[in-house]
C-alpha cells in the first residue's frame, strides 16, 4: 500500500521502505517512522502537500514525495 491511497483518518503499519539514500532513511527512522510503527493520516494541506501524520503519540508533516518511501499495510 502507498500513502497516496490513504484518506484522512486511515491508519497503516510501516512494513519497510523503498530504495532511497541511506541518509534519508536514517532521518525517517529518527522521526520514529520505524518498521512496525502505526501511522494515521490526520490531514492533507489544501494543495495536497504536505501530509500530516500521527505516529507514536506525536504529529509530524512530511512532503508527499518523502512519505511515498514508506511501504505500508492497512490497519483497521
Amino acid at each position: 500500500m502507498d500513502i497516496t491511497e490513504m484518506k484522512v483518518g486511515d491508519r497503516a503499519e510501516i512494513t519497510g521502505y523503498t530504495e532511497t539514500e541511506a541518509g534519508y532513511r536514517a532521518k525517517l527512522l529518527a522521526l520514529g517512522l520505524t518498521r512496525g510503527a502505526t501511522i494515521e493520516l490526520i490531514g492533507i494541506a489544501p494543495m495536497g502537500d504536505p501530509l500530516r501524520l500521527k505516529v507514536r503519540g506525536f504529529e509530524l508533516s512530511l512532503r508527499r514525495s518523502e512519505a511515498t518511501i514508506l511501504n505500508l499495510k492497512a490497519v483497521k
